[in-house]
């Protein structure tokens, strides 16, 4: 029997195979090992392997260069334009091709604060991929699931292609949004990513008109209400220093800061878990059971996953809900940021593991993005690579970034935040000559940062960075807070710290209309 879907925005879709509404986390798991799609682990998690496709796809995403958004989208190498017309050629042919295949469908939100969420749904060809969707977005009560109008629509079908001589892309792969017809297609990949970063895209998009602050970080929050949030792009430790069993988690990857406080756009968690181990991360090791979707983690005999195979990609991942982890907040809403904390994966090896920003290097250092691509996290990647990633999520912004990075600003200075700069990455040398930053460390680091221990001590200024360097901290080696003191040639030091900073002035002349003062705030040549 056929059946029609109707979208907010008009578009219909036309089924005439199984549809399956709206499956339990059961229901799906048993659809997926029906379908062979996937396998169960030794402890219940559901295993799947995403082919070739084992990150993000950023060449192949575009965005409908639709009447209504053309003078508001930062049009580029990020943002793509597609011609409406092809967006609806595309959207014809994956119709007939979903039109007698089994689809699952999800309805739910983005957004956990009512006053800003966004009701979506999403068709997926694949079970597991519902699956992730189910668990990675807000699950709606039965209530909820009664009267939900859906106002942007995810379709991903991983077996269409597109076909590059006829739809202008740049190969068989799509991304495409589109906001008039409030829906984005997904084709041609079946790395799960693509649709978790889809729709955060499409909040990045909206609630800036709000009078909403959309930010690519996690979030925590203690027991006494102060909040801190860790920006910073795929790798970096967003996941992992968030899941903090001292703190509550507010959420992993995508919040928003209203003027009423920070809410978590997702209900979920998507965890890096390559070297996961239970010493390090336990509450991230715990969360991997019945229920958690884990994508391209290499399976013993026993179907045992091994967290340091990388066999497949460096990028293996864990999806599950954000109530796993214990004690996190439902739903993701509190009050305003206390302490921002930038991430970064400094593969130079020559940036202080932590350092106290003025507001002006806070902004600085936000617009610059620096950071590293680590291997598996887009298609292509091996090593690090270092990388400026404006506003610590640069593949994700539609806007211009001065509309992000000025609100940021104000609500800094409204609420007297608190910015540090944590390196992740190197410390002793570059990549393949140093060695990753300890991460019992970095932990010791932010906590000091969060509890305002760094607030009492004494602070260096780095001669060609101008970052404020704590000279003590409480559990962490005296010696290591200032690199320099790692490398065993400092002139070799001195060299990588110039190259490094010459690559933040050579970013930065992208934002010609910054203040004085927030150029000033740059590393000194």
């Amino acid at each position: 029997m056929s059946m029609v879907i109707q979208t907010e925005s008009g578009a219909s879709f036309h089924f005439g195979g199984k549809k399956h509404m709206n499956l339990s986390v059961a229901e799906l798991v048993e659809e997926a090992l029906r379908k062979n799609e996937a396998v169960l682990t030794h402890e219940g998690a559901l295993r799947a392997l995403t082919g070739p496709f084992t990150g993000r796809s950023p060449k192949d995403k575009y965005t409908v260069n639709d009447p209504s958004v053309t003078n508001f989208i930062d049009w580029g190498s990020v943002n793509q334009p597609m011609d409406p017309e092809k967006f609806e050629q595309i959207w014809t042919r994956l119709q007939s091709y979903l039109r007698d295949k089994e689809v699952y469908i999800f309805d739910g939100f983005a957004g956990a604060d009512p006053t800003y969420r966004l009701p979506i749904r999403v068709i997926n060809e694949y079970a597991w991929h519902n699956l992730f969707v189910r668990q990675l977005f807000i699950r709606p009560t039965e209530e909820e699931l009664a009267g939900h109008k859906p106002e942007f629509t995810v379709v991903c079908a991983p077996g269409f292609k597109a076909d590059p001589s006829v739809d202008g892309t740049r190969s068989e792969t799509v991304i495409a949004v589109s906001f008039e017809r409030k829906l984005v297609i997904i084709a041609g990949t079946q790395y799960a990513g693509e649709m978790k970063k889809s729709i955060f895209s499409v909040m990045n998009y909206l609630l800036p008109d709000q009078g909403v602050l959309p930010m690519h970080c996690s979030a925590n929050v203690g027991k006494d209400g102060d909040v801190a949030l860790f920006f910073g792009l795929s790798g970096t430790g967003k996941t992992t220093l968030s899941a903090d069993p001292e703190r509550l988690l507010i959420g992993d990857d995508e919040h928003g800061w209203s003027d009423r406080g920070v809410f978590n756009f997702e209900g979920g968690c998507y965890a890096k878990c390559i070297g996961l181990s239970r010493e390090k991360e336990p509450q991230i090791w715990e969360a991997i059971r019945f229920g958690t979707v884990l994508e391209n983690v290499v399976l013993d005999q026993h179907r045992k996953p091994d967290f340091h195979d990388n066999t497949l990609t460096e990028n293996t991942r864990a999806a599950y809900p954000v109530d796993f982890i214990p004690g996190a907040v439902i739903p993701g809403v509190a009050g305003h940021p206390n302490v921002i904390l930038f991430l970064t994966a400094d593969a130079f090896g020559v940036l202080p593991p932590i350092s106290k920003l003025t507001p002006e290097q806070a902004m600085y250092h936000f617009l610059s993005g620096y950071t590293s691509k680590l291997a598996g996290t887009e298609r292509g990647v091996t090593e690090p690579e270092a990388t400026f990633s404006t506003c610590f999520g640069a593949p994700f912004l539609p806007r211009p970034a001065h509309v992000y990075a000025e609100m940021l600003g104000k609500k800094i200075a409204e609420h007297q935040v608190d910015v540090y700069l944590v390196n992740t990455g190197w410390t002793g040398g570059p990549y393949g000559v140093g060695e990753r930053m300890n991460l019992g460390y970095t932990r010791a680091m932010v906590r000091a940062a969060i509890n305002r221990e760094l607030s009492q001590v004494k602070y260096t200024v780095d001669p060609i960075f101008g970052l404020a360097m704590p000279l003590e901290c409480p559990g962490v080696p005296a010696e290591l807070l200032n690199p320099r003191n790692t490398w065993k040639n400092t002139d070799e030091y001195d060299q990588k710290a110039k190259e490094l900073a010459e690559r933040f002035h050579q970013h930065f002349a992208k934002f010609p209309d910054v203040s004085a003062a927030v150029k000033a705030a740059g590393p000194k040549l």
